[in-house]
């Protein structure tokens, strides 16, 4: 049984087919430039070179096709026909409060879906259009939702709701929602299982740190607090995000520079953050390597992120008391050894003691690696994510009639014998 995950964003689609029987992925890859013009496939098969195809791809209708078709091709396909398919899970970004698990599609759930689009106008658009279209394109293979947001609704409503009229809450359901929700079940999990402990009894704080970034507080196995709120501009310093600022900044700057909502939403989005001090960059093995020449602006975007990463560690453990891990994951989480240096120095005594040497060493997304000190009384480990496994499980226990919740079920990746291929 060969399970398709599928990812669409505004102008992208990413895919990952996974053999469910072997364990393993057969095939992934991307579509870029969906309806802006110049699309093309990226298609990687292990043992494979890549393989890329121009094709245009006015919507994602085209590009699920796209996808389709290059799986399925006598040269470059890994499976003979599209019978060999017999699931798709979707990536949704904005569940609402309607959803706190991953659910079969059916009508009544992508109405529920077109409902909450208006909380996440540029994720939830792309991701209804993937549905839309895999399921014309295989009308009769079922569709599971995997939803960002489901992971945190274990929130407590102290820490979801925001100081602000309550009946914004009521009518418009303005609330703390959190993002990234697949990828912090994946860590907190994994770390459960190197800890030998059940992850209903491990107290954790997981950092989600790529060109979007989020932190989660794990108190004994679910998420009680999470950085990105109503929208993923909440939280830390990201990439082009601008993360936590004082909220009469955007109506002071309107004001001063004569901008729109539509102008100053896009640069809190798309000009802050990192490439907001530096001025040039996003990528922070970039940002490393100019500080390190003694680019100013670059050293000073290092510090500001990694005192905000520290800020957000030391809050956390007050939410969740006892602390049995910090883990980093995604790809500057995995790769940035010397961010996460800066963000781990100094907590000595919160109980967080640093090995220089083995974060050093950690700079691969293939291996899980203890960072701290053997004698730490809180581990800090680097974690490679796995957002597709989570969706392919979630999809495979859905049509066994198996799924319950992530609390009672129980992932291949939560047992101490799982070795990620």
């Amino acid at each position: 049984m060969d399970i398709l995950a599928l990812n669409c964003g505004s102008s992208s689609v990413k895919y990952q087919l996974f053999d469910w029987e072997k364990k393993e992925v057969v095939a992934k890859g991307m579509v870029e430039r969906v309806g802006i013009g110049d699309s093309f496939i990226v298609h990687e098969v292990p043992g494979r070179e890549n393989y890329r195809e121009d094709s245009d791809c006015p919507d994602h209708r085209f590009a699920v096709d796209l996808i389709l078709r290059t799986l399925t091709s006598p040269e470059h396909g890994v499976v003979k026909d599209m019978k060999q398919i017999a699931a798709v899970g979707h990536r949704v970004v904005h569940g609402g409060e309607h959803f706190t698990k991953s659910v079969l599609i059916d009508d009544s759930v992508l109405a529920a879906v077109v409902e909450v689009q208006h909380l996440a106008p540029l994720h939830n658009p792309p991701n209804i259009a993937g549905i839309e279209a895999a399921k014309l394109v295989l009308p009769d293979v079922p569709q599971v939702a995997i939803f960002d947001t489901a992971f945190h609704q274990t929130m407590p409503q102290h820490a979801y709701l925001y100081p602000l009229p309550f009946e914004w809450y009521e009518k418009h359901g303005i609330r703390r929602y959190g993002f990234h929700g697949t990828s912090h079940l994946y860590v907190s999990k994994r770390i459960a299982a190197i800890l030998g402990k059940p992850a209903s009894e491990c107290n954790v704080i997981t950092m989600h740190i790529g060109n979007g970034v989020s932190h989660c507080a794990i108190k004994n196995g679910v998420s009680v607090d999470t950085s990105m709120g109503l929208t993923p501009l909440e939280g830390a310093m990201m990439g082009t995000r601008c993360g936590d600022i004082d909220p009469a900044i955007p109506a002071f700057m309107m004001q001063r520079d004569d901008l729109s909502a539509k102008e100053i939403d896009s640069i809190l989005n798309k000009k802050s953050g990192v490439i907001g001090i530096t001025g040039r960059f996003t990528d922070r093995r970039d940002v490393i390597e100019n500080a390190d020449a003694g680019d100013h602006l670059c050293e000073l975007a290092l510090e500001m992120e990694a005192y905000r990463l520290k800020k957000y560690i030391g809050s956390y453990l007050a939410v969740v008391g006892k602390l049995d891990a910090v883990v980093f994951t995604a790809g500057v989480g995995e790769m940035g050894a010397p961010i996460r240096a800066r963000a781990l120095r100094g907590l000595d005594h919160l109980g967080i003691v640093l090995d220089e040497e083995r974060n050093k060493g950690a700079m691969t997304r293939k291996r899980e690696s203890l960072i701290s000190t053997d004698d730490s009384p809180v581990k800090v480990y680097v974690i490679p994510t796995d957002e597709e496994l989570v969706f392919t499980e979630d999809v495979a226990a859905i049509l066994a009639g198996t799924y319950t919740d992530h609390m009672n079920f129980e992932y291949s990746f939560s047992r101490p014998d799982f070795v990620r291929k």
